[in-house]
């Protein structure tokens, strides 16, 4: 499991102090950002020195209870990695309490287009270390 906090700005939320869901939904990509990141396979690397994507192809919250300013949200990601793609499973924590769940499913494509391909062996290895047993 890899975690970061992200800390909730005025600018992330709306005039009742309560975070915009697309503020949210920035967060995510901005905790899987740096997860690819930690593992060696930073997004922004993977179509220029790779020749693959994992493009984002679906993604579902839910939420269960509000996020406000000043808040310091503690973001978990676990990869549960397949044969041609990987999903990341979200929890977001305020103190101990579950604020949302939710998952990103992405896909690895070579670039250019195409159908899905398998990934490659050395970045299965990378995510399945931070898979749950």
């Amino acid at each position: 499991m890899f975690e970061r906090i992200w800390t909730v700005r005025f600018s992330d939320t709306d005039p009742f102090g309560i975070a915009h869901y697309p503020r949210i939904v920035d967060a995510l990509h901005e905790t899987s950002d740096m997860f690819m990141q930690e593992i060696g396979y930073p997004f922004w690397e993977l179509s220029q020195e790779h020749d693959f994507g994992l493009p984002l192809v679906e993604m579902n919250f839910e939420f269960r209870n509000p996020i406000n300013a000043g808040d310091d949200v503690r973001v978990t990601l676990t990869p549960d990695v397949g044969t041609r793609s990987v999903r990341f499973n979200y929890e977001a924590y305020v103190d101990d309490t579950l604020a949302f769940e939710g998952y990103e499913q992405r896909v690895c494509a070579e670039v250019g287009g195409g159908s899905a391909i398998e990934l490659p062996a050395d970045l299965r290895e990378s995510l399945l270390e931070y898979a749950d047993d």
